[in-house]
């Protein structure tokens, strides 16, 4: 018998500096049986540095001609292809010919790394590619907040991220790897 998904809901509320986004999201988040919590948080963090209305979560792991996120325009043109972790440099060339805008977000400490080094060489030609990494403290210290039922505050303010649930506050600065060009 095929083990379920896990079911959580978290209550995030957005005020991101930058971008002037300010919104309240509902999300219902299925963790795969082979993602941990860690990857899960991570997906939520991704969707609030690109939280829009059209931004959603797929079917992710599950599914090879998907990203973890995606925001389609009404006519199902993809706009922006979020992809988490430690994908491949043809996956994400597919996914740069596929969407506008292609964001990763990996993690892992010394495997993010060594990622990195073996395969930015390839990607510096996506003009439509930007790529973050979470440093390992920050996504141990995500993974570690995961309750079934979260209620969590986001603020982005320039480079930092806050997330807060309940007495329990984060302080995140992504690295910025490789940075799309400006259309």
């Amino acid at each position: 018998m095929a083990l379920k998904a896990t079911i959580f809901k978290a209550e995030l509320q957005i005020s991101d500096l930058n971008r002037h986004y300010y919104e309240s999201h509902s999300l219902t988040l299925a963790r795969h049986p082979s993602e941990t919590d860690e990857r899960m948080m991570i997906r939520l963090l991704a969707f609030a540095l690109f939280a829009d209305p059209l931004l959603v979560f797929t079917r992710g792991i599950s599914t090879i001609d998907e990203p973890d996120l995606w925001r389609k325009s009404l006519s199902d043109e993809i706009e922006l292809w979020i992809e988490l972790g430690l994908p491949d440099a043809k996956r994400l060339g597919k996914a740069c010919g596929r969407s506008e805008q292609v964001q990763v977000v990996s993690y892992g400490g010394r495997n993010a790394d060594l990622w990195w080094k073996k395969t930015a060489p390839e990607l510096a030609r996506f003009d439509n590619l930007s790529v973050w990494n979470i440093p390992f403290e920050s996504s141990r210290a995500l993974a570690a907040l995961v309750e079934r039922q979260m209620q969590l505050q986001c603020l982005v303010q320039e480079e930092l991220i806050y997330l807060t649930l309940g007495e329990t506050s984060l302080e995140i600065r992504p690295d910025r790897w490789l940075e799309a060009a400006q259309p």
